[in-house]
């Protein structure tokens, strides 16, 4: 009955039910009631007259090829604008209607021979529609997604060697660092917002302990960013705390651009893309900066940021960060050459780092040379220990110009061939001596990394780096005490490591690293070196 509603109210069919002058004999009816196999029409296209721009071509098609219930005039034509009688519209109805019976009791018999297999589909669909709606009434939120990573550490790292501290004039021997075992966590919860399907609030909630062990904050090794993947956990003090780590609004701007800005977002967050390919959180933190520690600084704090992203690969970015901006108070001062009570946006005690970058990025290779122009209270990363000295003597008055070149390269399927990436940084330090102002130094930094798929086993992966942490390579500064007259850096490190996929969320890592000269000039003569094992379990949720 519904049908014959629809047919009533059709267009099509309301053409065919007007008061026409057409006759039975010139319309050709043949097997209206029951469907003649020879000259029953089969496809619209069959009508030399009827065109897809007529106001009824879509209805007559439907009545066509879904129910096969409309023939037409000898010759192939169907005579749309005629008109017929109300008896040839009956029969024709009639025509369809019978049809329709037909398809309905084949449907019949397929419901009766498929029975079983429609009930288990029931209760299947059944089933996820009660998971579902348990689902939208449990869900965190529609807008926001959670991601986490949790990281267990156990390792150690040993000293050997020995050598004058020039800032203390003491000797210091390997055996008396910190040679010890220890067991470390880090846990980050990144909660994703987009209120718009292309924008991007991030919060990230992290805590860790690592402050005080053998890999961050204690011994030569925090001089050559030995803090494996605690690269900006929470400042020493607060262990074991949860603390907000990033906090960031990212959305569009037209087709190309992007604009970022946060209260606490770091460097990297606002670039268009990283010019590397090897993992960010294996285990020495040096060989994470692209090749340019300070160029690539991952200054965290206040900031903001525009990059553009071209359909070819190309791309540009800029952005600033102040590691001191949430400080309101910019002309207390302070001894502390990181943060201090000192602070605000876009002044000389900000902490602050103005990068740009031109890249390029193609599928499975990219190039990139950047620049940044760096304050005091953003060299996250001190580097050897004659920089280190240089850093603590200037406190607050020393500036830096830093330039880095970066690229990368991976196959594109798993074999014995290697990812490659490799970078370049040079920087210039600015700062005084003694009171005295325009000490210039220059140190350099360079590194190669590599990373093998699939070894062995399918979705495991190996690698290894090898580089210099930034070295000083030329300075105007003199005196024991503060760079050691010629600078006589070293800084090579090396890792080697191996990921087992244990599942798609879990990993292990054992790996191992040494560290040569760790100390740089700080230690003189430079024959402090530093090895570490570790095995790293790492579990994404």
């Amino acid at each position: 009955m519904k049908l014959f509603k629809q047919l009533l109210v059709a267009p099509a069919a309301l053409g065919l039910l007007t008061p026409m002058v057409a006759s039975a004999a010139e319309l050709n009816l043949v097997g209206v009631n029951k469907y003649a196999t020879e000259e029953q029409v089969t496809s619209i296209s069959q009508f030399s007259d009827v065109k897809p721009t007529d106001w009824a071509y879509q209805a007559l098609s439907n009545l066509i090829e879904r129910y096969g219930c409309v023939a037409g005039y000898p010759g192939g034509t169907y005579k749309g604008a005629r008109a017929m009688t109300r008896f040839e519209a009956a029969a024709l109805l009639n025509a369809c209607l019978d049809r329709v019976s037909e398809v309905t009791d084949e449907l019949k018999k397929l419901m009766a021979e498929f029975e079983k297999e429609l009930a288990i589909l029931k209760g299947r669909v059944d089933g996820l529609e009660a998971k579902v709606g348990v689902l939208e009434a449990q869900q965190f939120s529609t807008t926001t997604k959670l991601k986490g990573i949790a990281t267990m550490v156990l390792g150690g790292v040993s000293y050997s060697g020995n050598g004058v501290n020039t800032a203390t004039n003491t000797t210091t021997q390997g055996a008396t660092l910190l040679n010890a075992v220890s067991f470390n966590y880090d846990v980050r919860l990144n909660f994703d917002t987009s209120f718009t399907g292309k924008d991007l609030l991030r919060t990230t909630l992290r805590a860790a302990n690592a402050d005080n062990s053998p890999f961050f904050g204690v011994g030569p090794t925090s001089l050559t960013g030995m803090e494996a993947f605690f690269d900006d956990t929470a400042t020493p003090g607060n262990l074991n705390s949860v603390g907000i780590n990033r906090l960031f609004y990212q959305f569009p701007i037209g087709n190309n651009w992007t604009a970022t800005f946060g209260a606490r977002v770091r460097q990297d967050d606002m670039l268009a893309m990283w010019p590397s390919a090897y993992p960010a959180d294996t285990v020495l933190d040096v060989f994470t900066y692209a090749g340019s520690p300070q160029t690539y600084n991952l200054n965290l704090g206040a900031g903001a940021g525009l990059f553009w992203k071209d359909p070819s690969g190309v791309n540009f970015s800029v952005n600033y960060t102040a590691a001191n901006g949430q400080n309101g108070n910019p002309n207390t001062g302070g001894s502390n050459f990181t943060q201090n009570a000192s602070g605000g946006i876009l002044n000389g005690s900000s902490g602050g780092t103005f990068t740009t970058q031109l890249g390029y990025a193609a599928s499975n290779w990219g190039a990139a040379v950047a620049y940044s122009n760096i304050q005091a209270g953003a060299f996250n990363y001190l580097g050897s220990g004659g920089l280190q000295n240089l850093i603590i003597a200037n406190q607050g008055g020393l500036s830096a110009n830093s330039i880095a070149l970066s690229a990368y390269w991976s196959p594109t399927t798993a074999s014995w061939f290697p990812s490659i990436s490799t970078g370049w940084g040079i920087t210039g330090y600015t700062g005084s001596q003694n009171g005295v102002r325009g000490i210039n130094t220059t140190a350099q930094s360079w590194y190669i990394g590599l990373q093998w798929a699939d070894v062995f086993v399918k979705g495991n992966s190996a690698g290894m780096a090898l580089g210099q942490a930034p070295f000083i390579t030329a300075t105007n500064a003199a005196g024991v005490g503060q760079l050691g007259g010629t600078p006589n850096d070293g800084n090579f490190a090396w890792e080697w490591w191996y990921k087992f996929q244990v599942t798609d969320n879990i990993s292990v890592t054992p790996a191992i690293f040494y560290l040569s000269q760790a100390g740089g000039q700080f230690y003189q003569p430079s024959s402090l070196n530093a090895f570490g094992a570790l095995l790293k379990t790492t579990f994404r949720f």
